[in-house]
């Protein structure tokens, strides 16, 4: 490299170098670091680093030293973006979800680690728990939210295929095949899967395709998004009434609860709920959610810890759940 050329990047280089391989617990000395730069073509010295440290740290990098009598200086740097404990959250959420394939999951979580530096890198990957976690075998899955950003941040249209799977393992395709054009709204992350949030322009309301199950995914760039039919969509509110992004008629519902459960409360319906006494050991909430049999289920998980009171209407479809379940255990017993 042409010294000219060289002087102008070294102190991009230093401080890569210095990000990379120190930090508070790992001091990095100056002939460390002088080899290294020597190794990029650039030509420095020890009075010469030490006047590049300075300026870095006149211009607001937090670049420590260590001097001692004898001994070559010692350098790190403290300014990083993350530190460990919010790296550790980063890679334990990317081995949690189902939507990331074991290929990609290795992949991002090497890249989360080497954000702390080499040292860190190094404790961070030592540490790994590898979740019991189904991973999906969609390797086109960040292709596809690509293209689903494209769209929306360009107000196109999104085209892909659909499928599920058989008792075989193997890909059905809905619709024979046939492609789907929809009006992309947002991503969102649910229960361990991606969901793209979209609309069609003929119709009310919005609909959910988990990421992982589309295939061929295009941006449409001759079709712009149809106008939405309907209400403003509040999709922060949307979200809040889903119970595993199942849809239904959204209707507000009335419970009577255990307060064994009020975490569970807060964690569902968020800290702005509403209770008021019922008993000693009970209270009482409305909120609105999106009626489905998901929601059903998941109130029947609690037992007799959460009960259903209002409306009348709503009351009875669970009762009606009930039932069926009863049925289909019953036929099966007998069989």
């Amino acid at each position: 490299m042409k010294q000219e050329k060289a002087y102008k990047i070294k102190l991009i280089k230093i401080l890569e170098i210095l990000r990379q391989d120190s930090d508070e617990d790992n001091y990095i000395d100056t002939s460390e670091i002088l080899s290294k730069l020597a190794t990029m073509g650039i030509i420095c010295d020890r009075r010469t680093l030490a006047a590049d440290i300075e300026v870095l740290n006149s211009y607001g990098y937090e670049v420590l030293s260590e001097k001692s009598p004898g001994k070559p200086n010692k350098y790190c740097v403290i300014d990083r973006s993350f530190d460990v404990p919010e790296l550790r959250i980063l890679i334990d959420a990317v081995q949690a979800s189902s939507f990331i394939t074991p290929k990609k999951t290795e992949e991002l979580v090497d890249k989360i680690a080497n954000l702390g530096g080499s040292h860190r890198a190094e404790l961070l990957q030592s540490n790994i728990v590898k979740f019991n976690t189904t991973k999906s075998i969609n390797e086109n899955i960040f292709y596809s939210i690509s293209e689903i950003n494209a769209a929306i941040e360009n107000g196109k249209k999104v085209s892909f295929e659909y499928f599920d799977f058989n008792e075989k393992h193997e890909r059905v395709y809905r619709r024979n095949g046939k492609r789907y054009y929809v009006n992309p709204l947002a991503t969102i992350y649910d229960d361990d899967n991606y969901y793209l949030i979209c609309y069609y322009g003929k119709y009310e309301g919005v609909v959910h395709y988990r990421i992982d199950r589309m295939d061929h995914v295009e941006m449409v760039v001759n079709q712009p998004i149809d106008l939405y039919k309907g209400n403003p969509i509040d999709l922060q509110h949307h979200k809040k009434t889903l119970f595993g992004m199942f849809q239904g008629e959204e209707q507000k519902v009335e419970f009577i609860a255990d307060k064994s459960l009020l975490d569970v409360i807060f964690d569902v319906f968020g800290d702005a709920v509403k209770l008021a006494p019922e008993s000693e050991n009970a209270v009482r909430f409305a909120t609105s959610v999106q009626l489905s049999p998901a929601f059903y289920g998941w109130c029947l998980s609690f037992g007799d810890k959460l009960q259903v009171v209002g409306p009348n209407e709503v009351v009875e479809k669970v009762v009606e759940y009930i039932q069926s379940l009863t049925q289909v255990y019953k036929r099966n017993q007998s069989e």
